[in-house]
């Protein structure tokens, strides 16, 4: 099988560094893109099995726009997100709720511990297997 493909969008680079480094340990192969329209293109050019978006992204388009787009392409839908943000609390890790089909969208508080980050990651791409 193969590794699990990770596309990482935020506009931080060291952020994008730091979850590379964490992913690619833990077996995964990662891509990162610093704007939305970037993350667009890599999402369309091959599907990851996993989006890690930042909620905040700098300039008109945030996180939430991936997440609309993945929503409305049939081609996407079944690519799960993890919201990360710097702005809220871990209390707030449930912010966005999960869906109906038992939580394609996740939230997770920055800093992110490495081994939380990889428990969130391989659950999530477990259950959309």
């Amino acid at each position: 099988m193969y590794p699990k493909r990770i596309l990482v969008i935020d506009d931080d680079q060291d952020f994008n560094s730091y979850v590379r480094i964490v992913l690619e340990a833990g077996g995964y192969r990662v891509e990162t893109a610093q704007t939305v329209v970037e993350g667009l293109r890599a999402l369309h050019r091959t599907p990851p099995d996993l989006v890690i978006a930042d909620v905040m992204l700098a300039r008109s388009m945030n996180g939430l726009s991936i997440d609309l787009e993945i929503k409305t392409d049939e081609r996407l839908t079944h690519i799960p997100i993890l919201m990360v943000s710097a702005i809220v609390s871990t209390e707030d890790d449930d912010l966005l709720g999960r869906s109906e089909d038992g939580g394609s969208v996740a939230f997770m508080s920055k800093p992110i511990a490495p081994s939380e980050l990889l428990k969130r990651v391989s659950e999530m791409v477990k259950r959309f297997d």
